[in-house]
């Protein structure tokens, strides 16, 4: 079992979805369900086609964080 990272960006449409470790895995949605299964879907027909080609699979199990910072605004003052 490999566990692939996926990001979800709220666009007007909908969301997209992208995974972190295989980022020509990606598609759309109406909503975060519908990206999510549509994610799913995409990275199964991803796998099928690599397999087909012989071509090597990226791994997945990335670590993640987020790196808080602060960040000083234009015009803005302290």
């Amino acid at each position: 079992m490999v566990n692939y990272t996926a990001k979800y960006t709220k666009i007007t449409s909908g969301y997209m979805g992208q995974l972190v470790e295989w980022p020509e895995v990606a598609t759309e949605g109406k909503d975060l369900e519908d990206c999510r299964s549509m994610l799913r879907d995409a990275l199964h027909e991803m796998i099928l086609a690599y397999n087909e080609l012989g071509k090597e699979i990226p791994l997945g199990n990335a670590l993640i964080e987020q790196l808080p910072v602060e960040v000083e605004r234009v015009g803005q003052t302290t």
